[in-house]
């Protein structure tokens, strides 16, 4: 019988040391996302070394100027920037680090779609935006992105937004050359989605001619310069009126995204040439996949992207 009680006494024991065990691991966890919740940009600011002036680069205030203008022409009172304040320069790796989890917070602002279409355009918090799979994505995307372009000595300010949402702010990173990451600046695109083409001239008069049609759509940063194209181009030589052969070629690339081309030749000779094009382009926050089968790209996720799939024929 003694043996049987000091057993269970042991048992007891053991039960209330695991017990406790499992109650201090459960205890931890919430303490380390609360001491990551609490990263803000004061953290950020002791990274960072002070401006010797609050004025931005010519460049940067430029695109600065140019950008607000777009957004007044076609998001009107929706988003505008209201004002900038100069943080300084990242001095250090922890800087990176820290300006990585602010850039990718849930809590954080970005937008997304084509200002030229403002019903594609949608601002609000990242865990608001974006949830399960979709949240990775993005943090991910977002996370990448300022590790590949974010470096010691970057500037980094703090832009002020009014928007249909309320006011908040975001930060961003700049230099000499100008803006490099925003997630309103990066995370929105100008883009005229009917594309544009080109076509050269026929001349009959030659023995054995060719001619060719290209298409092509181009997404901009919000102050008007290219940010990325995709497009693709057929060429078919012909004589009369019978093809004797075709080719095709594709190009697509994008700062700051992802970008896939795909092309092939559906029909090389006959009455006319004819090929099948994939293309697509998106920023950071998505993700774009081929499929071989149906010979496609398709996007998903969240954020500001151009797909177009389809087939062109050309005729002599």
């Amino acid at each position: 019988m003694k043996k049987l009680v000091t057993t269970f006494k042991v048992f007891a024991v053991l039960s209330v040391l695991l017990l406790n065990s499992c109650r201090d691991e459960n205890n931890e966890m919430p303490q380390q996302e609360t001491l990551q919740a609490k990263l803000t940009t004061e953290d950020l600011k002791k990274e960072v070394t002070a401006p010797s002036s609050k004025l931005v680069p010519e460049k940067v205030q430029a695109q600065l100027n140019e950008s607000g203008k777009n957004l007044e022409t076609y998001l009107k009172s929706d988003l505008q920037i209201a004002g900038v304040n100069v943080l300084g320069k990242i001095s250090s790796s922890k800087g990176i680090e820290i300006s990585q989890s602010l850039i990718s917070d849930k809590d954080q602002f970005i937008a997304l779609g084509n200002i030229m279409d403002p019903s594609s355009v949608k601002i609000g918090k990242i865990g608001n935006l974006y949830t399960g799979d979709d949240l990775t994505t993005a943090q991910k995307g977002l996370k990448e992105t300022i590790a590949e372009e974010i470096k010691t000595d970057t500037n980094v300010m703090e832009v002020t937004w009014n928007s249909k949402n309320g006011k908040f702010t975001t930060l961003c990173f700049y230099n000499e050359s100008g803006i490099i990451w925003d997630n309103i600046f990066g995370g929105l695109i100008m883009m005229d989605t009917r594309g544009n083409t080109e076509a050269s001239e026929n001349n009959p008069a030659a023995k054995v001619v060719s001619t060719w049609y290209k298409q092509w759509w181009t997404a901009n940063w919000l102050w008007g310069s290219k940010r990325g194209e995709a497009g693709y181009q057929i060429t078919i030589y012909y004589s009369g009126a019978t093809v004797s052969n075709a080719d095709v070629s594709d190009w697509g690339y994008i700062s700051l995204g992802k970008a896939k081309s795909e092309s092939r030749i559906l029909k090389r000779t006959g009455a006319y040439g004819q090929c099948q094009y994939a293309l697509g382009l998106c920023t950071p926050t998505g993700s774009l996949s081929f499929n071989s089968n149906n010979f496609s790209v398709s996007f998903s996720g969240l954020g500001s992207n151009i797909v177009s799939n389809g087939t062109k024929s050309l005729y002599p």
